[in-house]
């Protein structure tokens, strides 16, 4: 008489996902697998998380804590975001200071995780690590390239992509002085024909005044010979280094068309 097939609970499931090497799954996927009910497998979930080997890090998305991870009870942020975001049937691409950290910006990992999304969405938080997402109207306004993340390949904004984005977001990544001691921390890794393809993509002049600026700020003038003739042809209105700044005190610099209305001083000064 054969032997009777046991049955996959979820923790076995799970273990079986984490060999095949996948961190996060649905629910909705699991009860597809699985010969569960919605409250039987609630139940079980709810049991895996007591024991920090699963974490709900959105409605109906669970990630799978590894051995090494199972102290703090939640993997980073890189593990299940491509997850999270392929949840949510959203387009998106890592960016701004957490993408200036895979450029090798090591100084400038930021405690979260930092998304670039088309349209709004709420941070995510989940046992001290947390997504904080930035909207953009058009995501292919920004050049991405695809980076080896823990568990496959992430859309991650270029260098110079991330520098303009940088600037489009001062306020909300710490200011100019960030995004200076960025550009000092990683300038070397811009190239000039892309920062006027980027420039071009950007839609924004005034972002390629600051950040022209800033470049040879932080001694990377070498960069910048591309966009200075990019601006001459776009002829842009003068601009304020700091736009929020007035420009009492200020002085002219005739090469960027920009209003010098704030010192600016990056860590590596």
């Amino acid at each position: 008489m054969k032997a009777k097939k046991r049955k996959l609970s979820l923790a076995d499931w799970v273990d079986v996902r984490q060999a095949s090497g996948r961190y996060a799954f649905s629910r909705e996927e699991a009860l597809k697998e699985l010969p569960l009910s919605r409250q039987a497998f609630d139940r079980s979930a709810t049991r895996l998380a007591e024991k920090k080997r699963l974490a709900r890090v959105y409605r109906g998305l669970y990630a799978i804590v590894p051995l090494e991870y199972s102290a703090a009870g939640i993997t980073p942020a890189e593990w299940f975001v491509g997850d999270l975001m392929a949840h949510l049937r959203e387009q998106y691409y890592v960016g701004l200071l957490t993408a200036s950290a895979y450029h090798g910006a090591a100084h400038q990992r930021p405690q979260t995780f930092q998304v670039v999304a088309g349209r709004p969405l709420r941070p995510v938080e989940c046992r001290g690590v947390a997504i904080k997402f930035f909207y953009k109207m058009s995501l292919d306004s920004t050049p991405q390239e695809r980076m080896l993340g823990p568990t496959g390949y992430l859309p991650v904004s270029t260098a110079e992509g991330t520098a303009f984005d940088l600037l489009r977001y001062v306020r909300r990544i710490g200011g100019l002085d960030r995004v200076l001691t960025v550009l000092q921390e990683r300038g070397e890794k811009i190239d000039a024909g892309k920062l006027c393809q980027a420039a071009e993509q950007s839609h924004c002049a005034a972002h390629a005044q600051r950040l022209g600026w800033l470049l040879e700020r932080a001694k990377f003038g070498s960069k910048v010979d591309g966009l200075v003739r990019w601006l001459k042809i776009a002829k842009p209105l003068p601009a304020k280094l700091d736009p929020a700044l007035p420009l009492r005190g200020s002085h002219f610099e005739q090469r960027w068309q920009l209003w010098i209305n704030t010192s600016v001083e990056g860590d590596l000064d």
